[in-house]
């Protein structure tokens, strides 16, 4: 039996050009330095702010062991309060979301308003004069940043900006937003669905290899459809863009973000794809307010996109078809995915129907596709743990990668480009100091 080199604790052995120790899957210290060192020092996806669109919404969210709140304070701003009372240190809402003006901790009364304010002290007879009102407010996320909705926080007080975390990241959100006429999406905090798995957050990954054998039947079902029906999801059937031969690509991005990028392979069918909503009123309205709003070219491209970036941003984001993805580590051999299904404004309730629909076929709770991920990664971790052989190979195609112009890399489809870059980030940051 091999000796685990994760007990030396030494995080730059763990991950090599060409494939990463199993212990990074599943040793408990391992996992609590991730929390630490990944989670509690670079950027989350927080929420977007169409969740909290009204003053005093509010969403319970987590990042890394940090339960924190975000809500929507009198003058329109978002604020992420640290959701732990400053007397005791209890919870101050347990709701997982709503409207509130005010929170008020169930332990011994202590409230707070939406900025996190401490506006009243049950018993304040008892406190001296020295006592301070304004020092024991809810603490705030130290840094906060969002692009185009989309909110970001960092534990951290310091550190990269949010504008070099994101990188070039930025062009792939804008096909997801700009896929609406009106450049805005919705995201209903109370529309989601929730898959639990027994397996490591770091499974879940940007993967073109897998597709053609754990959804295998999915896919037969798609080759048999005619219609795209307005979706990234039904889009598949076009081709096969898991294929090397199509021109889907992988591609790794600095500071472990990466993609499936199936920009050219879908912009051949750019044509299909507005014939599609050509069929129908809405249809033929939401492709002129496109063309209208974006112009003839750039509008058939995002039409043929489907709205779908198929892009993670390392460590708890991926936007994919037509949803918002956030990946929460419980443990080394536990992880919560919410997903959020994304709805277009400025188009007829049609068409966003239309997309939900194709969501809940292929992730939904009794979907055909989801189920398939969660399996795997199940067994996969049930696997990880005979560690006699501990090395998990991840060198598919790394002989034929290329650097593209806007300094991502990029190769084949079915490369594991996504997973190299994902864990040379994770190195990087476990090994920071």
């Amino acid at each position: 039996m091999t000796t685990l080199i994760a007990s030396s604790r030494d995080y730059g052995a763990l991950v090599k050009e060409d494939r990463v120790h199993s212990s990074i899957f599943t040793d408990e210290q391992i996992f609590q330095d991730e929390m630490e060192r990944i989670f509690h020092r670079t950027w989350l996806f927080a929420l977007h702010e169409s969740e909290i669109p009204k003053f005093g919404d509010f969403k319970r969210i987590q990042l890394g062991r940090f339960p924190v709140i975000a809500t929507r304070d009198e003058n329109g701003e978002v604020q992420l309060l640290i959701n732990r009372c400053r007397h005791r240190g209890a919870q101050v809402c347990e709701a997982p979301r709503g409207n509130a003006k005010r929170f008020q901790c169930w332990y011994h009364g202590w409230t707070y308003d939406t900025k996190g304010d401490l506006v009243g002290v049950t018993g304040p007879e008892a406190y001296d004069k020295n006592f301070s009102s304004e020092q024991h407010a809810l603490p705030k996320v130290p840094r906060v940043g969002s692009y185009r909705g989309f909110v970001f926080a960092s534990l951290a007080e310091d550190g990269m900006s949010f504008d070099e975390y994101l990188g070039s990241t930025k062009q792939f959100f804008d096909i997801m937003i700009d896929s609406s006429p009106v450049g805005e999406i919705e995201i209903k905090p109370g529309v989601v669905n929730k898959t639990m798995y027994r397996g490591n957050w770091k499974q879940i990954g940007m993967d073109g290899y897998h597709p053609h054998y754990v959804h295998m039947s999915v896919f037969k079902i798609f080759s048999k459809r005619e219609s795209t029906i307005g979706s990234a999801v039904g889009a598949l059937h076009l081709e096969d863009p898991f294929a090397d031969v199509s021109q889907s690509r992988t591609r790794g991005f600095a500071n472990g973000h990466a993609c499936l990028d199936f920009r050219e392979q879908r912009r051949s069918h750019a044509a299909m794809a507005i014939d599609d909503l050509q069929r129908s009123e809405d249809g033929r309205q939401y492709v002129a307010d496109m063309v209208a709003n974006y112009g003839q070219e750039r509008a058939e491209e995002l039409l043929a996109w489907h709205g779908d970036p198929h892009l993670g941003l390392f460590p708890n984001l991926q936007l994919i078809h037509d949803h918002v993805r956030v990946v929460i580590p419980i443990s080394p051999g536990e992880t919560e995915v919410l997903m959020y299904p994304v709805f277009l404004k400025g188009v007829a309730p049609s068409i966003n129907e239309k997309r939900l629909r194709a969501h809940e076929a292929f992730y939904g709770p009794a979907a055909a596709g989801s189920p398939d991920d969660a399996e795997i990664f199940e067994r996969t971790q049930r696997g990880l743990l005979a560690d006699s052989e501990p090395w998990v190979l991840l060198a598919r195609g790394l002989n034929r990668e290329q650097v593209d112009e806007d300094g991502s890399v990029t190769a084949c489809i079915s490369d594991e480009t996504t997973q190299r870059a994902q864990m040379q980030e994770w190195k990087r940051l476990m090994t920071a100091r």
